[in-house]
């Protein structure tokens, strides 16, 4: 039985790149897929963008509430090896369910790549359900966009202007502006720079004093 996969980073992991690796591979093969996306990325309008200057014009775009479910049938007729949707934490719950649906009773498999969580560290409408619903999940690595980090870019920050914010709308296309940039960052980088960045932090009273005793090794000898 096929299966849904999410494979989700935080940006400039190259996402985008390795969904056209992968529809790459299997036209190579004489294999037919279907590359989808959600209307509400507006990037590249009906076009996969990769940073590497590659792009692929989708099948179709999915309307904000359309079902997807009822193409399942369609694609199965067709022979479609493979559904490959980007940018899919854009989707939302019924959406993502649909895909899954699709896998089992019509034998595709669907791969999806996208963001886990937004600039807030909250999930995007699609990226949670894809967590629960999806059978296979991998993380594509990125690292910190801090000048000398180098550790595993967990987060993306927003700058407004070139300064990082924590307010504003959920959904602002990468691009669409050019006040608005995103930037990897680790999980300290992202504290440092973002959630706690204008937080007063409350450590609380001092802990108490006490002294760790070791436990007493019990050998063969005390046995």
């Amino acid at each position: 039985m096929a299966s849904l996969s999410f494979r989700y980073g935080a940006m400039n992991c190259g996402k985008t790149t390795a969904l056209l690796q992968v529809a790459y591979n299997y036209e190579e093969n004489g294999l037919y897929v279907v590359v989808i996306k959600s209307e509400k990325d507006t990037k590249g309008d009906d076009t996969v963008v990769s940073r590497l200057g590659k792009n692929r014009k989708v099948d179709f775009l999915i309307a904000e509430e359309e079902r997807i479910l009822p193409y399942g049938e369609i694609w199965k007729q067709q022979g479609v090896a493979c559904v490959l949707v980007d940018e899919a934490e854009f989707l939302n719950k019924e959406q993502v369910i649909d895909l899954y649906r699709i896998s089992k009773y019509y034998d595709i498999p669907v791969i999806c790549y996208g963001l886990r969580t937004t600039f807030k560290a909250e999930f995007f409408t699609g990226s949670e359900p894809l967590m629960g619903w999806g059978d296979q999940l991998e993380e594509l690595v990125n690292i910190c966009g801090i000048k000398g980090c180098g550790k595993k870019a967990k987060f993306q920050g927003r700058k407004v202007n070139g300064e990082f914010v924590l307010e504003g709308e959920d959904v602002v296309i990468d691009g669409s502006s050019d006040a608005v940039e995103y930037v990897p960052l680790c999980g300290e980088h992202y504290l440092l720079n973002v959630y706690d960045k204008d937080r007063e932090l409350d450590f609380g009273e001092r802990p108490r004093q006490f002294v760790i005793k070791p436990t007493k090794y019990r050998g063969k000898e005390d046995a």
